[in-house]
C-alpha cells in the first residue's frame, strides 16, 4: 500500500506535465488556482494530519520545537542548495540551460523525501498515510506543470522534458521504501519525523508557494485564491474524517 501511494505522486507528476504537454494554455489559466489549492492541503495535512497525530504519539513541546528546528532546516538546505524551486516558476523569463538539469535534481530529492514523509505516516496510521500521500499529490500537479515549463525554457524537447520529469518523480518510490524497511530503527521516532514531515509542508507552502500567489492583486482573481486555498483545506479536513472512519 506505501507503494501504491507513493506511486499515486508520480501519477501526479504524469498528470501535472502530460496536461501542459497536450494544451500548453492550461499552465496560465490553473497555475495560480492550483497553487492556492496545494498550499490549502499542505496546510491542512500539517495541521490537520501530521501534527496532530505527533502530538499524540510525543511530547507536545518536543514535537513543536522539532517543527521549527525543521523548518530552519529546510531553510539552510535551500540556501546551500541553491536550487530553483517552486518559486522558479514564477519567472516568465527563459533561463538558461543549466536550470533545467538543476529543477530535475531539485525535484528528485523532494520526491525522495516525499516517499519518506508517506512511509512515515503509513506507519502511524492508514487513514494518515493516506491523506498525506493525497497532500502530496495536490502540491506535485502544480510543481510539475511548473518545472516543464521551466525545462522547455532551458532549451529541452518537450517528449524529453516530459519523460525526465516523470523519472525525477519517481524518486518518491525508493524514499518511500527504505523508511518502510527501516522501520524497526524509525519506530521511536515516528513523532519527530511528523513533525519535520509537517515543517516541509509549511515550508513549501509559505515559502515556496505562497509568495507566487501575491504576485496576483487583481481583486477577482485574488478572491478566487482564497477560495482555493480554503478549498484545499477543507478537502483535507473531509479526507481525514472519511479515512478515520474506513481506518
Amino acid at each position: 500500500m506505501i507503494v501504491a501511494f507513493s506511486l499515486i505522486g508520480s501519477l501526479g507528476a504524469l498528470i501535472g506535465a502530460g496536461a501542459l504537454f497536450a494544451f500548453p494554455s492550461l499552465h496560465v489559466r490553473l497555475k495560480m488556482p492550483l497553487l492556492a489549492y496545494a498550499v490549502g492541503t499542505l496546510l491542512g495535512g500539517a495541521f490537520i494530519g501530521l501534527l496532530p497525530n505527533a502530538i499524540e504519539h510525543g511530547d507536545a513541546k518536543t514535537v513543536l520545537l522539532t517543527t521549527l528546528a525543521g523548518i530552519i532546516a529546510f531553510f539552510l538546505l535551500e540556501k546551500i542548495l541553491h536550487l530553483p524551486h517552486v518559486h522558479s516558476q514564477a519567472e516568465d523569463h527563459p533561463v538558461i540551460h543549466p536550470a533545467g538539469s538543476m529543477i530535475l535534481v531539485g525535484d528528485a530529492f523532494h520526491n525522495f523525501v516525499d516517499g519518506v514523509v508517506i512511509a512515515t505516516a503509513f506507519l502511524i496510521s492508514t487513514p494518515l498515510g493516506a491523506i498525506t500521500a493525497l497532500a502530496v499529490v495536490a502540491h506535485e500537479i502544480p510543481q510539475e506543470l511548473g518545472d516543464f515549463t521551466i525545462l522547455i525554457h532551458s532549451g529541452w524537447e518537450r517528449r524529453r522534458a516530459y519523460w525526465m520529469n516523470f523519472l525525477s518523480a519517481t524518486t518518491a518510490i525508493p524514499g518511500a521504501l527504505i523508511a518502510y524497511g527501516a522501520r524497526g530503527f524509525i519506530q521511536p521516532y515516528l513523532p519527530f519525523l511528523l513533525a519535520i514531515s509537517a515543517s516541509s509542508f509549511l515550508y513549501i507552502a509559505m515559502t515556496d508557494i505562497a509568495p507566487i500567489l501575491h504576485h496576483e492583486v487583481e481583486p477577482r482573481k485574488s478572491a478566487l485564491q482564497v477560495i482555493c486555498l480554503l478549498f484545499g483545506i477543507a478537502t483535507m479536513m473531509l479526507l481525514h474524517q472519511l479515512f478515520a472512519r474506513i481506518g
